[in-house]
């Protein structure tokens, strides 16, 4: 993944698109941020492409809280770039799986797992990090998985 988001920087660079450019810069620096504060935890590797996906991720959820923030302000001029930004930094994402395959994977875990109560939202949240990082958006799965147990 990393080597995609570097290739992808040497062609946009060559092909002169500023905001393809600033956006996929401003990714590979959030990268090498996250590799230093590794380093500072005694982890003397790189972050792997699950800890890049997370990064990634949370780089549209606060894209999309920006343009939140922006349609109150009436800026939409900052909403539109907010959007382009998200659109370049999908590039690099799995596509997500929609609301109701997310509904169908939490109703067969739940079932296939005999959880009835939301004592046990960690199981669910875990198994989903762990089986659908980068497909699912968590939020949403997390309100989905509260709605089954009626909160």
């Amino acid at each position: 993944l990393r080597t995609k988001i570097d290739d992808k920087y040497k062609v946009s660079i060559k092909s002169k698109i500023v905001e393809e450019i600033n956006t996929i810069r401003m990714i590979r620096s959030a990268i090498k941020n996250k590799d230093i504060e590794n380093r500072t935890h005694g982890n003397k590797e790189e972050i792997n492409d699950q800890q890049i996906l997370n990064l990634l991720q949370s780089l549209v959820k606060q894209r999309k809280y920006s343009i939140e923030s922006f349609k109150v302000a009436s800026r939409d001029d900052l909403i539109v770039k907010e959007a382009k930004e998200i659109e370049i930094i999908n590039q690099f994402l799995p596509k997500q799986l929609s609301v109701d395959e997310i509904k169908k994977i939490i109703e067969n875990f739940l079932s296939k797992n005999n959880i009835v109560s939301i004592k046990d939202m960690g199981k669910i949240m875990d198994f989903l990090k762990t089986n659908y990082a980068g497909t699912i958006d968590m939020g949403i799965a997390g309100k989905i998985a509260k709605k089954k147990f009626d909160i």
